[in-house]
C-alpha cells in the first residue's frame, strides 16, 4: 500500500469512526484524539476499522505509531515485513 492509498483508507475509516471530523482540518503531526476529541474506545475502532479494510493486523504495541495522521499514514506504507 503507497502513503496515498494509506491516507484514503484512513481518513475513510475516520469519516466512520468520527463523522463529525473534516478531514480538510486535521493536522498529520497532532495526535489525532486531541484534534477530534477522541477517546480510547475510539481510537480503538478507528483501528479495527482500518485493520478490517486493509487486512493489516496492528498490534498493541504498534498503536501508540498511529496516534497522528501522519504516523498512521507511515505504519501502513511500509513493508510488511519492516524492510524498504
Amino acid at each position: 500500500m503507497n502513503e496515498e492509498q494509506a491516507r484514503e483508507v484512513l481518513l475513510q475509516a475516520l469519516a466512520e469512526v468520527a463523522p463529525e471530523a473534516d478531514p480538510g482540518t486535521i493536522d498529520p503531526d497532532v495526535p489525532l484524539g486531541e484534534q477530534l476529541d477522541l477517546d480510547s474506545i475510539d481510537l480503538f475502532n478507528l483501528i479495527v476499522v482500518v485493520a478490517e479494510r486493509t487486512g493489516v493486523e496492528v498490534p498493541d504495541r504498534d498503536y501508540p505509531r498511529l496516534a497522528t495522521l501522519k504516523g498512521a499514514i507511515a505504519y501502513l506504507a511500509e513493508p510488511p515485513d519492516g524492510g524498504p
